[in-house]
């Protein structure tokens, strides 16, 4: 039997964003109206424990706007994305998830999210934001925050930088006499999520994207471009610069004792140089090979699960409400955490989060799609080889590594 619409429903005027509606076909408007007329007055939204409390004051504005009860269920951040994927098609799944974007390719591949539509609501969204959120040309979220690393500059050792290039940077940087002077983390396998930003200026990101944006999965990381950055990564171990034995803690710790003017580092990690009593600065990180320094750009978004059985009132919440500048105010409020909206991110006054949403601004969204998962143990593993001086042909090695990843993504 076929239920009537919730009042709450009814309330909302419906006028929403599914991209059923706007296509205003005859069988898509139905598959709306069923939506609708299944429609309960309560959605389940997933969300992760460093964002549950800021997200519980947003949807309580959102139910005394709509009379629609969102419950909040917190589940471990790792644990989000490829529970969607086991629970979703079970029927146990949540209407709505928010999460890091680089699950999206998997999610899409296996069926469990819904494409939005954005309509001219996308063009208020930073570049990098909504790219995060699209795959293979479709919309599948609401970007709500983004960030990324950048250079973080200990004041008190360096109060002004004149350099322009990575090279010069570290030139400056050795003026100060400490032990350090550029720190970025490595460990044993290196870390390419903190090179990158060197890697692009030499014009070697790790896939090609077409006209869109949207990645496809092949590498774009090799050829010249590749051979030299690698050249550049052999030069920077020898020099010390970069030191396998200096992980993410150590770095983090070696920056807070005074022991370097600067380090590349996100947003996660200048709180704590501030309880320090540390004054600090943030800036773009410098190009090394003449080409912009992109860092990769993880988006936040909130997506609707393509078996919600409330899809209509999901939409509502994350398309014509998440979307908008009030939310996003809220968002921001509340979690201190970079808006996407651009209207929102302007009115942030935090001079280090402006540091850090200037830096990104020509980032590079984190590549969601599957043949990610095919590149980061053999990228690593050979930077750490070229860094520690193992590889005695640093472009030899690197094209090896181009090689080994490609045909793994081929036979995936």
């Amino acid at each position: 039997m076929r239920r009537s619409i919730p009042t709450t429903a009814a309330a909302l005027g419906l006028t929403l964003a599914l991209a059923a509606c706007s296509s205003g076909s005859g069988e898509e408007a139905e598959a709306t109206t069923e939506g609708a007329a299944t429609a309960e007055g309560t959605l389940t939204m997933w969300v992760d424990d460093t964002r549950i409390t800021e997200m519980e004051p947003v949807v309580a504005a959102f139910t005394a706007k709509t009379g629609v009860e969102v419950e909040l269920v917190q589940k471990a951040s790792g644990d989000i994305g490829k529970d969607f994927v086991a629970q979703a098609p079970t029927g146990e799944g949540p209407d709505v998830i928010v999460s890091a974007h680089d699950g999206l390719g998997e999610w899409v591949n296996n069926g469990v999210v819904a494409p939005l539509e954005l309509g001219d609501q996308a063009a208020a969204f930073s570049p990098a934001a909504i790219a995060g959120v699209t795959y293979d040309g479709a919309t599948y979220g609401t970007p709500i925050s983004i960030e990324n690393i950048a250079l973080v500059r200990n004041d008190a050792l360096d109060p002004d930088t004149t350099a322009t290039t990575f090279d010069e940077l570290v030139a400056e940087a050795k003026e100060a006499g400490t032990d350090f002077s550029v720190l970025i983390q490595q460990g044993d396998a290196s870390d390419p999520y903190h090179l990158y930003p060197l890697q692009t200026s030499f014009g070697a990101p790790v896939f090609e994207s077409t006209a869109d944006g949207s990645y496809t999965d092949t590498l774009a990381l090799g050829g010249e471009a590749g051979d030299a950055f690698a050249a550049y990564l052999a030069k920077l171990g020898q020099e010390q610069v970069l030191d396998l034995a200096i992980d993410g803690d150590k770095a983090k710790q070696a920056f807070l004792d005074g022991q370097a003017p600067y380090i590349i580092t996100g947003p996660w990690n200048t709180s704590a140089f501030l309880e320090a009593g540390m004054e600090i600065s943030v800036l773009p990180v410098p190009s090394a090979g003449g080409e912009p320094a992109q860092p990769f750009v993880g988006v936040q978004g909130v997506f609707v699960s393509a078996k919600s059985a409330n899809p209509v009132l999901a939409n509502e919440l994350v398309v014509n409400f998440l979307a908008t500048e009030e939310a996003q105010d809220m968002l921001y409020t509340e979690g201190g955490r970079m808006p996407a909206l651009t209207a929102s991110a302007e009115k942030v006054d935090d001079p280090i989060l402006q540091g850090f949403n200037e830096a990104g601004a020509t980032g590079a969204p984190m590549p969601a799609i599957p043949a990610m998962s095919s590149v980061w143990a053999s990228w690593g593993a050979t930077q750490a080889q070229i860094v520690g001086g193992q590889a005695g042909d640093p472009a030899s090695a690197w094209e090896a590594m181009v090689g080994t990843i490609q045909d793994a993504i081929d036979q995936a």
